[in-house]
C-alpha cells in the first residue's frame, strides 16, 4: 500500500495495481499487524474517484465483488462478507480489506484498496480455530492466478453512490456472515443486515433497531472481535 500510494502520487493512473509475495510490516484496520508470509495474495489497487460520496461503502462493495469473483473461481458459496471489511470462508476468517484515502488539499486525491488474501500460506497454529486459506476449498489456487480476477473485483467496486442500491443489498443478504447472529458489541443484539448507508442493524431489545457505524464487532457466543 506504500509503494502504491508512492506512485499515485506520480500520477499513477486509476487501476493500477502493486502485488507483494511477502509483507515484512503488513497492516490490518485500526492499526493492527497483518502477517504477510509467502503463499498469501497481498495486492493493492488505486482507485480515483472524483468525489467521497461512496468512500464509507467502498470496504463493503470490494467485499461483495471479491466474494463473487471467489464464487466464480470455484471457492463455493461457503465465502462469505463479514461487516465492515472481512471475507470468511465457513466460520473462519480468510482476509480482510483496507481502504486508505490520500487528500490533496480539501479534495480526495486517490484511494488505495489492500486486499490480504490467505491462499497457500500455512496458517499458524494459534490462528488456525479462526483463520483459513483458500486451499482448502481450492486445491490449486496460487497468488500468482489470483491477481488479475482479485485486481479486477477490486476495480469493479468502484463507485460514488452514498448509498448501497437495492441490487447491492440483495447481493449482501446472501453473503452477509452475520445476518442472524447475536452480537454483543457494539451493540447487544441480533444482526438483521445492513442498511442502505452501510451501518449495521441489530435488532435490540423491546423490539426496536439500532444502525451502528463503528466496530468491532464481538459475538455474544464466542466473546470474540474483528
Amino acid at each position: 500500500m506504500d509503494a502504491l500510494h508512492a506512485l499515485a502520487l506520480d500520477g499513477a493512473t486509476a487501476g493500477t495495481a502493486v502485488v507483494a509475495e511477502e509483507q515484512m510490516s503488513g497492516r490490518g484496520s485500526r492499526g493492527r499487524i497483518w502477517l504477510s508470509p509467502p503463499g498469501g495474495l497481498w495486492l493493492s489497487v488505486l482507485l480515483r474517484p472524483a468525489s467521497n460520496s461512496g468512500l464509507d461503502l467502498l470496504s463493503l462493495r470490494v467485499g461483495l465483488e471479491v466474494a463473487s469473483a471467489l464464487f466464480a473461481l470455484g471457492a463455493g458459496d461457503a465465502v462469505r462478507v463479514r461487516w465492515p471489511n472481512d471475507l470468511m470462508l465457513g466460520e473462519r476468517k480468510l482476509g480482510g480489506i483496507l481502504c486508505e484515502a490520500r487528500w490533496q488539499g480539501g479534495a480526495l486525491g486517490w484511494v488505495v484498496v489492500g486486499l490480504g488474501l490467505n491462499v497457500a500460506n500455512p496458517v499458524p497454529d494459534a490462528l488456525r480455530g479462526v483463520a483459513t486459506n483458500l486451499r482448502e476449498r481450492l486445491a490449486d489456487a496460487t497468488p500468482a492466478a489470483l491477481v488479475e480476477p482479485m485486481a479486477a473485483a477490486v476495480r469493479a467496486a468502484a463507485s460514488e453512490s452514498a448509498r448501497l442500491g437495492a441490487a447491492e443489498l440483495d447481493r449482501f443478504a446472501k453473503l452477509d456472515w452475520l445476518r442472524g447472529r447475536r452480537i454483543e458489541s457494539p451493540a447487544a443484539g441480533v444482526v438483521a443486515g445492513i442498511a442502505a448507508d452501510g451501518g449495521l442493524r441489530v435488532a435490540i431489545a423491546g423490539g426496536r433497531e439500532l444502525v451502528v457505524r463503528t466496530g468491532p464487532v464481538g459475538l455474544a457466543d464466542t466473546s470474540t472481535a474483528t
